[in-house]
């Protein structure tokens, strides 16, 4: 099982966005995603969080939250447990990123890029200001099949994503 942190930049109505452009073999290949990336031993979520932010974009957060948990499931890869992130304070400046482009990306255009479908409702949830929530999401190949909120199923207006 992997673990991994995410993270929301935010900056006068926009968010930091990723495009997924550069590495090779990726699976977010041409996604669009915030920043963060996997666990290294012995680090909290936090550490990893602050450690990932900085190698992808340059910044160092000075003010973050801990806004969920993500349980994504795929036939694709093993299970993997994100700890979700936002922050709105930061120093230092942007650099460019070695897995693709960074851009800041007004939050009412987010839905407009080609995201993950799970990734779709927990921004929507961010956006929203909802408190700390759990969601589990379920992917067969690059189609959301299944997504669950706090333990209670969500309606999929599309059952494949």
């Amino acid at each position: 099982m992997k673990l991994t942190t995410l993270c929301y930049i935010e900056q006068d109505g926009r968010y930091l966005m990723l495009h997924r452009v550069k590495k090779k073999a990726d699976i977010n290949a041409g996604k669009w995603i915030g920043v963060g990336g996997h666990f290294e031993e012995g680090e909290s979520p936090e550490e990893c969080l602050l450690r990932e932010v900085r190698e992808e974009t340059g910044l160092l957060l000075t003010r973050y939250a801990f806004r969920g948990i993500i349980t994504f499931l795929s036939d694709a890869q093993e299970a993997e447990y994100m700890c979700l992130y936002t922050a709105d304070a930061f120093t230092g400046s942007l650099r460019d990123c070695t897995e693709g482009d960074l851009q800041w990306i007004p939050k009412e255009e987010i839905g407009a890029l080609n995201l993950w479908g799970g990734d779709q409702l927990f921004l929507q949830k961010l956006c929203e200001g909802a408190p700390f929530f759990s969601m589990k999401l379920r992917y067969v190949g690059d189609s959301l099949c299944e997504a669950w909120l706090d333990g209670r199923r969500l309606p999929l207006d599309d059952p494949r994503g």
